[in-house]
């Protein structure tokens, strides 16, 4: 069985790669059952994340969420991925599932943006600051190649500071901001990538065309954007089980600020061409994911016909 650490993951995952494999994946399909959440203490959580393709590839995510791990230095998701033969059940690898996560997270907002965002936007909000956080500027920037003016908040301005400085080492013009009415109102994408349990985002503050991606919020308690926000919106989900976990729709819903009979689609319906996408320049997008196995899988596979090629080049 092999190993691959978080180095040979995110080597494996480049998301020029990434973005078009999962569009592939989810016009493929294959078997994903519910996860398996599961209280740990206090305020821990593990997830039980299992998929398979038949005759293909099975494979199964466990993380850990400990939202209170900030406080210690460390973050508060960490997973472990395992791959499988699905006609033999026997184990062929073993990854770091952070790595595979935060990318395939990434990922799949940008294959989203690449369907819904306008294709002239420039301008990025990151809200938060940590591991998926960072990674989106690059991860939109491959499907929106103009996007190149990013400002950065977070409840903790240094981290915000800190992670703009990386963003401009990777070559985009990027500042921290303390004003995320102001950044929000200029926008053309605002992506949240946090572990909030309010709203962060006010749907009044939000320009015609923009488009917004909401990547926290996987439990009902979690929040980043208000009931405004959807109610100005066209509204797509990743899968169908955002409508029962993510307190962003589940929120608004109860407020009756959102009627899930709405949604737009999910991004398995848009990248078969079955779901409709943006129609007009002037109107609001939004994007609420709460992570899928079926994104896991694909990525796994990747990275492992990475390894495979590299192991067994073409003469």
């Amino acid at each position: 069985m092999r190993h691959f650490d978080a180095r040979q993951v995110a080597a494996a995952l480049p998301f020029s790669t990434l973005v078009p494999t999962l569009h592939d994946a989810f016009v493929r399909g294959c078997e994903v059952p519910a996860r398996h959440p599961h209280h740990v203490g206090g305020a821990g959580t593990a997830l039980l994340m299992p998929a398979w393709r038949e005759g293909g590839f099975l494979g199964v995510k466990t993380v850990t969420i400990f939202p209170g791990n900030g406080s210690q230095g460390l973050p508060g998701v960490h997973a472990v991925y395992t791959l499988f033969s699905a006609q033999t059940g026997v184990p062929l690898a073993v990854m770091d599932g952070s790595e595979l996560t935060t990318r395939r997270t990434a990922a799949a907002s940008a294959l989203a943006a690449s369907l819904l965002a306008r294709s002239d936007a420039t301008r990025l909000v990151v809200v938060g600051a940590g591991r998926v956080a960072g990674l989106m500027p690059a991860a939109l920037r491959s499907v929106r190649p103009g996007l190149n003016q990013v400002q950065v908040w977070n409840r903790l301005p240094d981290a915000a500071q800190r992670l703009a400085r990386t963003l401009c080492d990777a070559g985009f013009q990027a500042t921290a901001t303390t004003d995320l009415q102001a950044a929000v109102q200029q926008a053309d994408i605002v992506s949240c990538a946090t572990l909030a349990t309010q709203a962060l985002v006010q749907g009044d503050w939000l320009q015609p065309g923009a488009h917004l991606d909401l990547i926290g919020s996987f439990t009902p308690a979690m929040r980043e954007a208000d009931g405004r926000a959807l109610a100005r919106s066209r509204v797509w989900v990743d899968t169908e089980e955002a409508l029962a976990k993510s307190g962003d729709l589940l929120q608004a819903i109860a407020e009756g600020q959102f009627d899930p009979t709405t949604v737009q689609g999910t991004l398995a319906t848009l990248c078969r061409g079955q779901a409709p996408r943006r129609r007009r320049s002037d109107e609001i997008t939004l994007f609420k994911s709460v992570g899928t196995a079926l994104e896991d899988l694909a990525a796994a596979e990747l990275v492992w016909a990475t390894a495979d090629n590299a192991a067994h080049p073409e003469p």
